[in-house]
């Protein structure tokens, strides 16, 4: 009878559990309230569940704020499993890859006066600590103070509360490879700057600081290296400062901060930032901030998890590229070139590589924030005249990472979806464009690696010195094709526009019809022998012929044809699912952490946590079967997806993972960036509000969406019958409706004719 009556209450728990994991929350006030700042940074460099920090920041924020469990100069910052915190650093890192420049930290201690990280760090929990975009706190047990910080673009405040003790002291640190500091105790006042980078800077780079405090100093020490010293300056490999104060219990120490990349004046006028706020009152603009730019999107009919997830997600996807911008004293547009070293006007932005952000993350600033957009094309065009190319990955300046020209997407798509409404140098971009198509680089990242070979071959050759030449060839093709819709739109002559129509049919020329997959080639146009679409890397980057076959983003029934027809189409994508995680390694000599993210994901081949295959659920849309996509898009949002320090399924990189999951989660995709379509996947919520920048809202409505009703019935669109498997951006930009019946079964006769499909090249 016990045994009877304990196992009926654990069945009465788990289905109250169950019911809360599905119980629908009808609306959101706050929407801030659900970010989790935190989720992604369960990590490390072997298994990535996002690879994030909690970023403490105003959307697109200068200079981000962040906790720092890690050693100085070590790229992951914050882990989430670390139990001490060495100090609060001031951070500019794109990811724990790319590492940080432009970095210093502030640490609060008490007893005896130690500035070494090792020695000034404290134990903390994470049930003593609050992380939101806008405020961070956490308890230092072993100093018994609370740190509490709110920032702004450029500035920010601190808030420390110290024990009563006869020595309380504040640590900054400027970090080494070059630093400098001076106390001004007159001024209650420390300057510095940090040289401390990983690269992509020039020679005369710095980030100055400014820190002013609300508290005599009774203690005025620098530190060069391991020397601490009674002078008031230093410049050294090392530099620091330590003050100090008696403090008596519950004492609060004021301190605002702000730097700049230009000059120790130009971080004081960054410091106007704060004006008169208060800590209270700076944090509160902060929160309204947040909810303002969240609110764009509003959900309704949502788990607490999925809310939580997608704030979380929105939220990541507000943050790059960073404004790396500053206002004059007379309010002009002014940026430190992270190219030439000069200070120059106009707009500049960085920390983002366009082969993981091209995808999702600038079609969805292309949507939500058209103003913004233009203003990093602007960005862009400044980049190009300082430095003679376009970056494909800049963090600050050029970095030589990854592969692809793919800023012809993002410079493309933001003229074709907005260009009419903003006047930046378009001419010169599109100039940029041609001029990094078809030319080589300073390093393999800029420009196009192996473009000799690709322009009189048609593909990049794996036998030129060069590797993952598969993946930059196809990556070159649907480049020449954005090009091709740019060159039509600026009414180019006619030959240049149909060069690079020409040229975005090279994917053919990769395409292996025994094993229907795309194979790297030699210069004599022999395929790589032996070959297994097992095999990562090598001919492709961070993946397998299996995830980069579908890299033909503007061209889904070129590649069908080849494949021999829709039937075989999909049954190549089925096969991508329901094969086996099995891997080939002997390129990178072990396991790296893509690899056994797709291993562990149990999702087959399909490894959602790297970009190249991203997009792949939604191309069964381009076949005929929609429901399928309805399917695995709504598998993986479930699966990979959850608000946790473990909430991604790979590195979230810059916005990109989190965008795809923001457009899937409204009920859309950019499958092709560079064309006016959003391809049509499962909306998750039962209702959707967007708020355009223009004013006019998209409405999406799904009343009976939930954890089973994930397919399609019918649809329309402002009312009238909907049955094709795509959305236009320029209908979508006049404000719309959109009705979606929602099944537990799929429609199998629902956009399944040709005149359904969503754009292809070979179509036109």
């Amino acid at each position: 009878m016990k045994k009877t009556f304990i196992s009926l209450i654990a069945f009465i728990i788990g289905v109250q559990f169950a019911q809360s994991q599905n119980y629908q929350i009808e609306q959101i006030d706050n929407p801030v309230d659900w970010v989790n700042p935190l989720m992604g940074t369960d990590s490390n460099p072997g298994l990535s569940n996002g690879n994030t920090y909690p970023v403490i920041a105003m959307p697109w924020g200068m200079n981000f704020w962040t906790p720092q469990t890690g050693n100085m100069g070590h790229g992951w910052a914050y882990t989430y499993n670390a139990n001490k915190i060495k100090g609060f650093k001031q951070t500019h890192q794109p990811s724990p890859w790319m590492n940080d420049y432009g970095q210093f930290s502030i640490m609060p201690i008490t007893g005896k006066l130690r500035f070494k990280q090792e020695e000034r760090e404290s134990w903390f929990s994470h049930k003593a600590e609050i992380a939101t975009p806008y405020y961070y706190s956490v308890y230092l047990a072993d100093h018994d103070i609370t740190t509490e910080i709110t920032p702004t673009e450029r500035a920010a405040r601190f808030r420390f509360t110290f024990p009563e003790n006869d020595e309380s002291y504040i640590i900054v640190d400027a970090f080494d490879r070059g630093s400098y500091v001076k106390i001004i105790p007159q001024e209650r006042k420390i300057i510095g700057y940090t040289t401390r980078n990983s690269g992509g800077v020039p020679d005369n780079f710095k980030n100055y600081f400014v820190i002013i405090f609300d508290t005599d100093f009774e203690i005025s020490n620098t530190f060069s290296e391991a020397e601490l010293t009674n002078t008031l300056e230093s410049t050294s490999k090392h530099a620091g400062a330590a003050i100090g104060f008696t403090t008596k219990k519950g004492q609060i120490v004021n301190a605002k901060v702000a730097s700049s990349f230009i000059s120790f004046e130009q971080a004081e006028i960054n410091l106007e930032e704060i004006g008169d706020s208060d800590f209270n009152q700076l944090k509160e603009k902060g929160k309204a901030i947040w909810n303002k730019e969240l609110s764009r999107i509003e959900i309704e009919g949502a788990t607490a998890n999925q809310i939580g997830t997608f704030y979380s997600c929105l939220y990541r996807s507000l943050l790059f590229p960073r404004k790396f911008f500053e206002f004059n004293k007379e309010g002009g547009i002014v940026h430190y070139s992270p190219y030439n070293g000069e200070v120059r006007k106009g707009y500049m932005f960085t920390d983002t590589g366009f082969w993981d952000t091209f995808r999702s993350l600038f079609p969805f600033l292309n949507l939500m924030y058209p103003e913004l957009s233009a203003q990093m094309q602007e960005g862009l065009s400044n980049a190009y005249d300082e430095s003679g190319w376009l970056p494909e990955w800049a963090s600050p300046g050029l970095r030589n990472i990854m592969v692809g020209n793919n800023s012809a997407s993002v410079v493309s798509d933001a003229y074709l979806k907005n260009g009419n409404l903003y006047k930046y140098d378009i001419e010169n971009l599109y100039d940029a464009l041609i001029h990094g198509a078809n030319n080589e680089g300073p390093m393999t990242a800029v420009g196009r690696a192996g473009a000799p070979s690709y322009i009189k071959l048609g593909y990049v050759p794996f036998d030129i010195g060069l590797n993952e030449t598969a993946a930059r060839t196809l990556e070159y093709a649907y480049d020449d094709f954005a090009i091709y819709q740019l060159a039509k739109a600026l009414k180019k002559p006619k030959k240049e526009i149909e060069l690079y129509k020409k040229r975005s049919l090279n994917y053919k020329n990769l395409y292996d019809s025994e094993y229907k997959l795309m194979r790297g080639k030699d210069s004599k146009g022999d395929f790589r022998t032996p070959f297994s679409p097992f095999d990562w890397g090598g001919d492709f980057t961070e993946g397998n012929s299996l995830h980069y076959s579908w890299s033909v983003f503007h061209d889904v029934q070129g590649l069908i044809d080849l494949m021999g027809g829709e039937e075989e189409f999909v049954s190549q994508l089925d096969t991508v699912f329901s094969l086996p995680p099995v891997f080939g390694d002997k390129y990178y000599g072990g396991v790296i952490h893509e690899i056994r993210e797709m291993q562990i994901a149990n999702m087959g081949q399909y490894a959602h946590g790297n970009q190249p295959i991203q997009h792949m659920p939604y191309l069964y849309n381009y076949a005929g079967v929609p429901w399928k996509s309805q399917y695995w898009v709504r598998e993986t949002m479930d699966r990979m997806y959850n608000p946790n320090a473990d909430g991604y399924c790979g590195d979230e990189d810059n916005g990109q993972t989190s965008a795809w999951y923001v457009f899937s989660a409204m009920g859309f995709y950019p499958v092709a960036p560079a064309t006016d379509q959003y391809v049509i996947g499962t909306p998750l919520f039962k209702k959707t509000t967007i708020h355009l920048e223009n004013g006019k809202k998209i409405i999406i409505n799904a009343p009976k969406n939930n954890r089973i009703n994930r397919y399609i019935n019918t649809m329309t669109f402002n009312g009238k019958s909907y049955s094709k498997n795509w959305l236009s951006h320029k209908e979508l930009m006049k404000g719309a409706e959109i009705d979606f019946d929602m099944i537990d079964e799929p429609n199998k006769n629902r956009g399944i004719n040709k005149e359904d499909f969503p754009y292809s090249l070979s179509n036109e």
